[in-house]
């Protein structure tokens, strides 16, 4: 199948230039046209992707290169825009920054490139004139497959200004399809990871990204912005499937045993998921002969906000029924919960609140005693440690964790150094690290992954059912996983029963 959904690239020379600014802008107006618009964030960032949701009222989708591999970024982006009138995609660093020592791999310009859509260069000209002209041509002619279609001129001190900077661009041949004034309501806040999530800060985000739209609307160019969307390239190839890619990916080993119990069998392979919803299993199966789809519970709420759309999709396909629930405000796991999912976020800075709901804790604790499968990154092996910054926390893993204030950021490439519910003892996925904590000691009798780069060196925790990491992973790239942990989830449950 062949997708032509218009699409545009929003990139700049460097970080802080405005991307998010810009992108969320175009895509809150646009959206308040009536068009459908379709979200997307190059590289592994958790946040921008929920104000790309609040502007368009659709899903922030990830398109990364290193996580996913390159032969996923258009299947993922069709997925995601399927129906769709417009489709913008923000940006990660300088256009031609990627994975350190990797080249252009996972780069804004190597996305754009797989997608064949033009690129629209966000430019803060508030400390420079004529020599906006140099940088411009500079980033256009460096790579002849990428296309620069326009630029978008940000923080602009006044029409004296704007009017030196258009005459120097005249002379580039980029067209200038947009000045944005320095506007201070504009910003969102920050902190240690970067922007304040929007389920942090929900009427202010919004406010914001009102905000952006109006600047957008007034300041850019909107019918040439989408006819120059409207010129990108055709993509060949079908859009990527949670049923189909689960299908099709090589079928796991044996699920790992249940303690006190039989190995389960091995599973049947997913039936494919209808816009109805997930066809019934094939017969034979042990949600089919008597069970229904198991209950995985997955962490959410204003603590727990980093996740990647096609986790639950790919749950949901393998079989589960996926709840979310909030570790704050709810005092136990959702009634027969049979798996639980804790992803990133930020449990740093609801610590109290969290170590307050002693109920939830204890209810964790005892679905992980009892051997389900619970698998946790990052904020979520934070959660399951003993202590969070002296607060009592759940108390599955024996380490202490705290703040530190070096960042430890950056792409990795991992082994599974332990089975695990998530994947066999040697297996290779590929994973992001990105956080201000440290967990003592870092790893467990039984490490969940093992990686080279830093440094070498083994961390997280595997015991009984518990997978507990530092790694953000996306299972788009190893469908598997997901196949692995829902099996689990019904092997456990039929022992137990």
């Amino acid at each position: 199948m062949s997708s032509s959904v218009p699409r545009l690239v929003i990139a700049a020379p460097s970080s802080g230039s405005g991307k998010t600014t810009v992108a969320t802008g175009l895509m809150a107006a646009f959206a308040s046209r009536g068009l459908a618009v379709s979200p997307h964030k190059v590289g592994p960032d958790y946040i921008d992707p929920g104000y790309h949701a609040l502007a368009t009222g659709r899903v922030g989708r990830n398109l990364d290169a290193y996580l996913c591999g390159a032969e996923l970024v258009a299947p993922l982006f069709a997925h995601g825009a399927r129906g769709c009138d417009l489709a913008v995609v923000e940006g990660v660093m300088g256009l031609f920054d990627g994975a350190a020592g990797e080249g252009e791999l996972a780069s804004t310009a190597h996305v754009a490139k797989l997608l064949r859509a033009p690129v629209v260069l966000v430019v803060d000209a508030s400390s420079q004139s004529r020599s906006v002209a140099a940088l411009v041509h500079g980033f256009a002619s460096w790579d002849p497959e990428v296309r620069i279609g326009g630029v978008i001129l940000n923080k602009v001190g006044s029409e004296r200004h704007e009017g030196m900077l258009r005459e120097a661009l005249d002379e580039s041949g980029v067209p200038v399809l947009g000045v944005l004034r320095r506007v201070e309501q504009v910003g969102t806040p920050s902190r240690h990871l970067g922007l304040v999530p929007v389920a942090e800060r929900r009427g202010e985000a919004v406010a914001a990204v009102a905000a952006m739209a109006a600047q957008v609307r007034e300041g850019c160019d909107l019918e040439a912005l989408f006819a120059l969307a409207r010129s990108a390239g055709g993509l060949s190839g079908a859009a990527w499937d949670a049923a189909e890619a689960l299908a099709f990916s090589p079928p796991p080993p044996l699920p790992v045993p249940v303690p006190g119990g039989s190995a389960p069998r091995p599973p049947d392979r997913a039936r494919p998921q209808t816009p109805d919803g997930l066809e019934g299993p094939r017969s034979g199966s042990k949600v089919a002969d008597g069970l229904s789809a198991p209950r995985v519970a997955v962490a959410g709420g204003a603590a727990f906000t980093f996740s990647y759309a096609e986790h639950a999709e790919l749950l949901a396909a393998a079989g589960a029924e996926v709840v979310v629930f909030d570790p704050r405000r709810d005092e136990e796991l959702p009634e027969g919960t049979r798996g639980l999912v804790i992803g990133g976020g930020f449990p740093e800075v609801y610590g109290p609140e969290l170590s307050a709901n002693e109920r939830l804790r204890k209810a964790v604790a005892s679905l992980a005693e009892s051997g389900a499968p619970v698998a946790a990154e990052c904020a979520g092996l934070l959660y399951l440690s003993r202590e969070l910054d002296g607060l009592p926390m759940c108390g599955v893993i024996d380490a202490k964790a705290r703040m530190d204030e070096r960042l430890t950021l950056g792409y990795r490439d991992a082994v599974a150094v332990s089975d695990s519910v998530l994947a066999e003892a040697g297996s290779r996925m590929r994973g992001h690290e990105f956080h201000r904590t440290v967990v003592e000691p870092g790893a467990g009798v039984a490490p969940a992954w093992g990686v080279r780069v830093p440094v070498r060196r083994v961390e997280g925790f595997v015991q009984q059912g518990v997978h507990a990491s530092y790694l953000h992973t996306h299972w788009a790239s190893a469908p598997g996983v997901a196949r692995r942990f829902v099996e689990r989830c019904v092997g456990s449950w039929a022992t137990a029963g």
